[in-house]
């Protein structure tokens, strides 16, 4: 999947303006990077455009551990936007991410994530 799809999608998913689909995926991703291990967000940024890979240099070797909670409020706190339409963007960038990489990249990264985030996944189903 290319960036500009990549973005439409997530507009399209989360019901904001391109702008800030923009704006939320990078919110996103970032806040993935801080998530994940550091290869394991290496790995994901292999799978993507490269104007989604810089998001998701980890800042860290280490992932952080915190769960989805705190993960919207960073997402809203970095993109400007409520903590519900937050929520909603980032069950929009998952989705999407998941369209966009392979199934065994997806699954290593939700494996590395709370059980939520896996239901969020599938309740935008």
């Amino acid at each position: 999947m290319d960036y500009e799809t990549f973005i439409d999608t997530v507009s399209r998913r989360s019901h904001v303006p391109r702008d800030k689909a923009e704006s939320l995926t990078r919110a996103t991703l970032e806040t993935l990077a801080e998530r994940l291990t550091r290869g394991e967000a290496d790995d994901l940024a292999s799978e993507l455009p490269k104007p989604l890979q810089t998001p998701l240099i980890s800042p860290t070797p280490e992932a952080e551990g915190f769960g989805l909670e705190e993960f919207v409020d960073r997402v809203s706190r970095r993109s400007g936007l409520s903590p519900d339409e937050a929520r909603e963007g980032v069950r929009a960038v998952l989705s999407t991410l998941h369209d966009a990489v392979s199934d065994g990249e997806f699954r290593h990264v939700l494996a590395q994530l709370p059980t939520q985030f896996g239901e969020l996944v599938d309740a935008g189903g």
